[in-house]
């Protein structure tokens, strides 16, 4: 028979695992950028496997192809250059009409890969860092942003994919001295969810999409 003596440093043990166990999981998930892009999303994208040389090379390529098929006459310097990289790309063994031909397929599934969403992350505490760009402000403070992953996105650069992009709301407002410069950490409540926002710029207003959401409940510089 076992006692009840015995029963309850044992229960008390367990007891305090599963508080720290349920502390452990109250904990957001800290992710990075990486994290927002499902691996559905993922394809083959054969330009990612070429060398910077290669593409450069193929671009222009490609350029000339076009003018030609657009009845442009083109100049003896320009068609020199044109079979000089003809012949660069044919030697490393570089499918050249294969690769042309797969262009707006490419450009086709680029672009929806940046509008799919994790599912993994519907729902989730989570912590992320990024730079906010200001949506509302509630008196000196911000309550609205979108964080984005580099400084200067949609300001000076154009905007990140959508799924590049957390539409942020923080009710007790962020106050920073550091303006848009400076990063920040965000915790909330993160979900997978289309938004469209009005973003003002020096010389308008621009409509910027984004397809996570994040209710926070911290907003804190980051160090």
């Amino acid at each position: 028979m076992i006692s009840f003596a015995y029963l309850r440093p044992v229960a008390l043990f367990a007891g305090i695992c599963l508080l720290g166990a349920a502390a452990h999981a109250d904990e957001p998930r800290e992710i990075g950028w990486d994290d927002l892009v499902p691996a559905e999303a993922e394809f083959d994208d054969p330009f990612t496997r070429m060398s910077e040389d290669q593409l450069f090379e193929l671009t222009l390529v490609a350029q000339i192809r076009d003018r030609i098929d657009a009845g442009e006459e083109i100049d003896a310097d320009t068609l020199e250059t044109y079979n000089e990289y003809v012949a660069s790309l044919q030697q490393q063994e570089v499918d050249i009409d294969g690769l042309l031909a797969m262009r707006e397929e490419v450009t086709r599934q680029r672009i929806a890969k940046t509008f799919l969403a994790n599912p993994q992350l519907d729902g989730q505490r989570v912590r992320i860092p990024g730079y906010l760009l200001p949506l509302e402000f509630d008196g000196d403070k911000v309550s609205e942003f979108l964080l984005v992953p580099w400084v200067g996105a949609c300001i000076h650069t154009p905007p990140p994919p959508p799924n590049q992009i957390v539409h942020v709301t923080a009710s007790d407002g962020y106050q920073s001295d550091g303006g848009l410069y400076t990063p920040v950490w965000v915790d909330g409540l993160m979900k997978a969810e289309r938004n469209e926002s009005d973003l003002s710029l020096v010389d308008g207003t621009s409509q910027i999409p984004s397809l996570y959401t994040i209710d926070a409940s911290s907003v804190t510089l980051y160090e």
